[in-house]
């Protein structure tokens, strides 16, 4: 039997639990390395465009849909407009999300593996040589730690939304701003002095992503910039994979809807900044430009620790808090993603919630195995289209090919065309302004739904799957 819709108990439960989605391992190891390597301040000033007119307007229309629907991704675009085309997209709506999440523990069980690490006081062995390869490629510990990561965010989904999910990020929330503040601070007022006698401080490395340095910027280039910061945006704000839809349909109905919206921009625009803040000024202190050229698994579990490692003993403390708190994050983004696949179980099946979490966490983990298994038994290198001549992909590359490179641009694509052309805009708009609020940016809403949004997303999916590269078009990068 289903169960009642239970709701978030307010608004500031709801914005608290979708800014924790918002703020994950996207926002910490992708966001610093773009800003780095796309002109610092001219990518920092793309981004807040964007992020106020292109995520405004995915944003604004998914959580709309989930509150209007009161459903899960599955079958939210089906209560909509009955069609063959909503049916679809809800498909592939909550395909985004059961792919995710199995990678997505793997990779909660290697941060957790660090944070156990740097706080026992073994930060100086994650800084060698090696470490790494060594723990992803083990058939046991890899396992270990997934499966404490994926109990850790199960258990918070089988309590309930506002027991579970609520509660949940009421606490790691507020803890995880102060830690990253926190490293923050401490990473702008480091220095270090080397061989030559040469002090770099953190601030120095503050300019490199706050300055706008326009050397060899071409028009080229500049659309480059472009086409990244569009593509952050989807980790940033969670956006196209079901999530917000989800978190959306447990808002009430007296909830304004518009405040809540530009509460998660603001505080998710603020902490990808402070990622930045946190990240870049430390790394350019101890390795200079070329320490910036690391992204993703290489920036977080190679560089970092390094760069812990040469601050000495204290190192090993900073270490540990930076960890914890990227933990934290992972812990919150994980846990929607879990939780967009549950719902609509929920939703679709009329199953219990306890049921579905149980249900979908053993087949995530049985997937997880498999992906975890890439590094060893399972080990094959494939080059996806949309990596270069040098990179070669595992399972788990596969599955984050299929579900951030070629699915979500799809699903936020027929968002645009469901929404801006067979619904017409109206229809979030009326839902936004429910209870005589006033969506400020209506007319944007409208013209980026339905015309720039749709074109830029197609040029997204184009770069993102690497059809461009296949095509041999350099144009885009």
């Amino acid at each position: 039997m289903a169960e009642r819709r239970i709701s978030f108990s307010g608004r500031f439960g709801f914005v608290l639990a979708a800014a924790g989605s918002a703020v994950g391992l996207g926002n910490i190891w992708r966001f610093p390395y773009l800003a780095a390597k796309d002109g610092g301040g001219i990518f920092l000033l793309v981004y807040l465009v964007l992020a106020l007119t292109f995520g405004f307007t995915l944003l604004t229309a998914e959580v709309a849909i989930g509150r209007k629907t009161h459903q899960g991704p599955l079958t939210a675009y089906d209560h909509l407009k009955k069609s063959k085309f909503s049916k679809v997209l809800g498909i592939l709506a909550c395909v985004v999300p059961f792919l995710i999440l199995p990678y997505y523990c793997d990779i909660g069980g290697w941060v957790l593996k660090y944070f156990v690490a740097f706080l026992t006081g073994h930060g100086m062995d994650a800084a060698e040589d090696g470490y790494f390869t060594g723990f992803i490629t083990g058939e046991v510990e890899p396992i270990i730690y997934m499966i404490i990561f994926l109990a850790i965010i199960a258990g918070i989904i089988y309590i309930g939304v506002q027991k579970g999910i609520e509660l949940s990020s009421r606490i790691l929330m507020p803890v995880l701003l102060v830690l990253i503040i926190g490293v923050a601070v401490f990473s702008m007022f480091i220095s270090h002095t080397d061989e030559s006698g040469v002090t770099t401080t953190g601030l120095d490395g503050l300019k490199v992503l706050f300055i706008p340095n326009f050397d060899g910027m071409t028009f080229q280039k500049f659309i480059q910039v472009v086409v990244d910061a569009m593509g952050q945006l989807f980790f940033s704000l969670s956006i196209a994979m079901g999530i917000m839809i989800a978190y959306g349909s447990y808002v009430k109905k007296e909830a304004n809807l518009v405040k809540s919206i530009n509460q998660i921009e603001i505080f998710d625009t603020a902490v990808a900044f402070l990622a930045g803040t946190m990240i870049i000024p430390a790394v350019y202190v101890f390795q200079g430009s070329e320490g910036m050229q690391a992204s993703g698994p290489s920036l977080m579990f190679v560089s970092l620790p390094k760069v812990f490692a040469e601050m000495g003993w204290i190192g090993n403390i900073v270490g540990a808090v930076f960890f914890a708190m990227v933990l934290f994050a992972a812990i919150t983004s994980a846990i929607s993603i879990l939780e967009a696949v549950v719902t609509s179980l929920i939703d679709k099946f009329n199953m219990s919630r306890k049921k579905a979490t149980i249900s979908e966490s053993l087949v995530g983990m049985v997937l997880a195995l498999i992906v975890c298994f890439g590094y060893n038994i399972l080990y094959f290198e494939l080059r996806l289209p949309n990596m270069s001549d040098t990179q070669n992909g595992q399972i788990l590359d596969v599955m984050d090919y299929i579900s951030n490179s070629v699915l979500m641009p799809i699903v936020a694509i027929m968002t645009c065309i469901l929404i801006g052309w067979i619904l017409t805009p109206k229809t979030v708009i009326d839902e936004c302004q429910l209870n005589g609020e006033k969506l400020g940016r209506k007319g944007l809403f409208t013209i980026m739904i339905k015309f720039v949004a749709p074109v830029f997303l197609f040029l997204l999916f184009l770069q993102s799957s690497g059809i461009f590269r296949m095509l041999g078009i350099s144009y885009f990068g």
